[in-house]
């Protein structure tokens, strides 16, 4: 890895992609980089002067088509939430394009990723079109992977119905990896939550950000995922988080960042790109998928079955990233961790960056002394896509395996059984597992963006719900039951005889076993990995930076 990348943001690309400060190998140089170093890091705090408006959810929409439609759905289910999976990427998208063609006055939209691909220039073309219907549109974004976007963000910013604002954003738009050094303790801490919220009537909330890779529609490598569509108490609770992010003095609106003010041609230019990129694609192998997916078919049938459930959201609060990052009254982790230490029977953890450190492994210690089943899914080596976070991970893998914990690793071309209740999570023919899904007892499940590693943990901020309701959960429990040994890889520990040959003086090594075609398979090392690869994690492991992965 590059000594200069270690200045940078660390963030999950794709989930983790982290801008790189570039450097220069000049001795010479070196003295006056530092001193326009000293010189910039005190001049890059958030702007204050400009004029910032105010804004809250829109609560009179009962009579709009979602408010009736969503009425019928609660009628029967008083004081509850009604959860539907969108483990599918295809239905995961057609939700979103669904709620944005329905909504009829408010559209809230929350993400860290927003890529300028196939679906995400369809999904902003969509939103283009709701606020030419009058629907009031908020698009807040985290501003660590909008490089290069300003120019088509600003120009949808001049919809007189659209407004964006960058969470904790860039204030040297042309030198962001200067301003990554300048003001690493700062930059360092993103927004990672996803939601998006249509006429406070359903929301979805969940893993996924917006982009190729996960609805499905990536050429590469699919993020296998879940996000869920819900209606009823949850939804007011996720539109008064927006709300609390919106207003908030980390998010700064585009218009008061230094960014180039388009003319009215441009505008204009823009929309008809919009509507050419709409037609060219209109007949495509993707579109076609997405008019036939399942979710679309049970709305046209009238066949959506909601799981129904008390629920409650759990997020950090936005101040995280400018105050002490442990200070447990902002961090979404003390709301949740008495939900994980309740387990009596059972814990699934589903995460795809899973770094426990000292204090995780001994909390899963604990909860396997009291007899407690633990099992965990997360990335293998040849699955994931961020090398140095599974470097953080392997590390705790042997110490974990020792306590009883059962470990498996996805793999990367796994195709599991589809579960018709939870359909779509490993589902991709070159998949990375994305989904970051928790089952206590087979009676709760939190579904959100948070990953069980110290970035989420104390750096980043992160969102999700849980729901207690056993049908749900044990839905999520039984996919796992029937499909982990196919798509993932079950670590065990192998015990060797000790250097004098005692058996009763054992040494372990770590196995992994696939299972394919009704035979076991066993390796000693990472499989579907080249030497080089393991060794690239081996060096990472050696260096001080769990605390940022």
């Amino acid at each position: 890895m590059p000594a200069s990348s270690l200045l940078c943001a660390w963030s999950p690309a794709g989930d983790r992609s982290a801008e790189r400060a570039s450097g220069s190998g000049v001795n010479r140089a070196v003295g006056a980089v530092f001193l326009l170093t000293l010189f910039l890091t005190g001049c890059t705090s958030l702007p204050a002067d400009y004029e910032r408006m105010p804004s809250y959810v829109i609560t009179d929409t009962d009579e709009t088509t979602l408010g009736r439609e969503a009425a019928e759905f609660t009628a029967a289910h008083p004081g509850h939430t009604g959860f539907y999976p969108l483990g599918s990427g295809l239905d995961a998208f057609a939700a979103r394009m669904v709620l944005a063609d329905a909504a009829e006055r408010s559209l809230d939209v929350q993400y860290y990723i927003w890529h300028a691909d196939t679906t995400g220039r369809l999904l902003a073309e969509r939103l283009l079109r709701a606020a030419d219907r009058g629907v009031r549109v908020r698009l807040l974004l985290d501003d660590i992977n909008t490089k290069g976007l300003d120019p088509k963000l600003t120009l949808m910013d001049q919809h007189p119905r659209i407004e964006i604002r960058l969470f904790n954003p860039f204030l040297m738009r042309q030198a962001r990896g200067l301003e990554a050094v300048t003001s690493f303790r700062r930059i360092n801490r993103r927004m990672h939550n996803k939601s998006y919220t249509a006429d406070n009537q359903v929301t979805i909330i969940g893993g996924r950000n917006v982009g190729d890779e996960y609805f499905e529609a990536g050429t590469d490598v699919n993020f296998e995922d879940l996000d869920v569509m819900a209606v009823g108490t949850v939804v007011g609770e996720v539109s008064a988080a927006f709300d609390e992010y919106w207003n908030s003095e980390q998010a700064v609106p585009l218009s008061a960042l230094d960014t180039r003010k388009p003319d009215s041609d441009e505008a204009k230019a823009l929309r008809r790109r919009f509507q050419r990129f709409r037609q060219s694609v209109e007949d495509s192998p993707y579109m076609r998928a997405l008019r036939q997916s399942d979710l679309l078919k049970r709305l046209e049938q009238g066949e959506l079955e909601f799981y129904w459930g008390r629920a409650r959201l759990v997020y950090d609060r936005p101040g995280k990233v400018l105050d002490d990052p442990k200070d447990p009254t902002n961090q979404l982790m003390p709301q949740l961790r008495p939900l994980l230490s309740r387990a009596q029977s059972e814990l699934t953890i589903i995460s795809p960056y899973f770094v426990p450190g000292k204090q995780g492994v001994k909390s899963l210690q604990g909860l396997r002394e009291r007899g407690v089943r633990v099992r965990v899914l997360t990335n293998s080596l040849a699955a994931t896509d961020v090398s140095i976070v599974h470097s953080g991970y392997a590390r705790y893998r042997k110490p974990l395996l020792r306590t009883g914990v059962e470990l498996y690793e996805i793999k990367p071309s796994g195709r599991p059984r589809q579960s018709r209740k939870v359909r779509g999570i490993g589902g991709s023919s070159r998949a990375s597992l994305h989904a970051k899904t928790f089952v206590v007892d087979r009676r709760w499940v939190f579904v959100g963006s948070l990953n069980l590693d110290p970035r989420s943990v104390e750096l980043n901020t992160e969102i999700g719900v849980v729901l207690e309701d056993p049908a749900f959960a044990g839905a999520v429990a039984d996919w796992f039951d029937s499909s982990v040994r196919d798509i993932a890889y079950t670590l065990r520990l192998k015990a060797l005889a000790g250097p004098d040959g005692d058996p009763a003086d054992p040494r372990y090594v770590q196995e992994w076993i696939a299972y394919e075609h009704g035979e076991e398979r066993r390796y000693e090392t990472e499989p579907q990995t080249s030497v080089w690869r393991r060794m690239g994690v081996f060096f990472m492991s050696l260096l001080p930076l769990e605390s940022q992965i």
